[in-house]
């Protein structure tokens, strides 16, 4: 079988780029097609500000009869590139039927188009942006993805393997169960301590305070976080964007801090898993899609809630709070008129062991395993998995 790749430079190929997903996954009751929308925001100049420093590329790929049997991008931050032992492009939007061949020549066009611009390694499947979407390819836990999460077929891993792809680390999305059964004795004896103490308080959010907790989670990010490499320092306007980004489906119930005195030292931020209402809406938010979206959320189809962010600043780590701050949600969660009988979090990268020893302290078990896999170019040369943070 012979086969074609054309870039994609029009409507009639974007909208190929789009539907050949949905034609490929047609029969697996998993799959849920992602709104149009956020994947075509991806690789707009004007919504997608790593055009500013970076370029992408996309292509179908087609066989003799003019079928569409798989599609992939390639892109750039030449920026980030570089920070790597060897400059580094991306690829990903990989979807592809069960035929090596096919694969390998999207895989081909990729390294080709990186390589004219100077890197030696390609990371895929990932997405031209940030890390919490569209990042990995899915090799355990194949159930229905999260929202802007990653969803593939089993043979796709033995596709990149195959080519020569090789894992740069693994990204593990956990479950949590709803209530705190689970949690380790020691860190269930601990947080009791906390509970018992008068100076420690946890509480959901409650509406017409967001600037209180806007300078409260910016507080709790720029301590806990703001160390790790590669994570910037966050501003009151960053955080206010979030939050009124977020309005539209938050559920106050599903955003708690922790405090000592008034001091803020912990958040664990959660969202309803609107996936649930997604497949609904055919890739489709125009004014109909809204409209759905707005019924089934009101139906209440959304069981799962799904955490994002989780954390305690630093002086507070290992003393009982990450426990207490899971107690006490969960306290609300058993509650007869919660909706939420799910909850998972948001990956954390097997770079991370400290943060995953936390998790699992805490009563987490993987759902779901993704692999961000890297390609070395020159395939002389050593192949470094990602460096462990502490």
């Amino acid at each position: 079988m012979d086969y074609r790749l054309i870039e994609v430079k029009d409507k009639k190929t974007e909208k190929e780029f789009i539907f050949f997903p949905v034609r490929l996954y047609k029969d697996d009751p998993n799959y849920i097609r992602p709104l149009d929308e956020d994947v075509k925001k991806v690789f707009d100049p004007k919504k997608n500000k790593l055009f500013r420093q970076g370029e992408c590329i996309r292509w179908i790929l087609q066989d003799e009869m003019g079928k569409t049997v798989g599609r992939v991008a390639a892109f750039v931050d030449h920026k980030s590139a570089v920070k790597n032992e060897q400059p580094t492009g991306g690829m990903g939007f990989f979807d592809c039927i069960d035929d090596q061949k096919a694969a390998f020549i999207l895989f081909d066009a990729c390294k080709q188009w990186l390589a004219d611009r100077g890197m030696e390694a390609m990371d895929g499947p990932i997405n031209f942006g940030e890390r919490d979407r569209w990042w990995g390819c899915l090799v355990e836990g194949f159930t229905p993805p999260n929202y802007c999460n990653n969803y593939n077929f089993p043979y796709y891993s033995k596709l990149f393997e195959a080519y020569g792809f090789q894992d740069y680390f693994r990204q593990i999305t956990y479950h949590v169960p709803i209530d705190d059964s689970r949690l380790n004795p020691v860190i269930r004896e601990k947080a009791r301590r906390i509970q018992a103490n008068p100076n420690y308080r946890f509480e959901h959010i409650l509406k017409g305070n967001d600037d209180k907790y806007v300078k409260d989670f910016l507080t709790i990010y720029n301590k806990a976080w703001a160390k790790f490499p590669g994570v910037k320092p966050l501003n009151e306007i960053q955080v206010k964007a979030m939050f009124k980004a977020l309005k539209p489906i938050m559920d106050e119930r599903l955003i708690w801090f922790g405090y000592y005195g008034n001091e803020p030292i912990a958040c664990f931020l959660m969202i309803p898993e609107i996936n649930a209402i997604i497949r609904h809406l055919n890739g489709n938010f125009n004014l109909w899609g809204k409209l759905k979206f707005l019924y089934y959320k009101w139906k209440g189809v959304c069981k799962k809630s799904f955490g994002f962010v989780f954390g305690v600043v630093p002086e507070f780590q290992r003393k009982g709070v990450e426990g207490a701050l899971i107690m006490a949600y969960a306290a609300e969660a058993l509650k007869p008129d919660f909706p939420y009988t799910e909850l998972e979090l948001n990956w954390i990268g097997d770079f991370n062991p400290a943060m995953m020893h936390l998790v699992e302290e805490v009563g987490c078990t993987p759902a779901k395993i993704h692999i961000t896999y890297r390609y070395l170019f020159d395939r002389t040369k050593e192949f470094k998995r990602c460096p462990k943070i502490s």
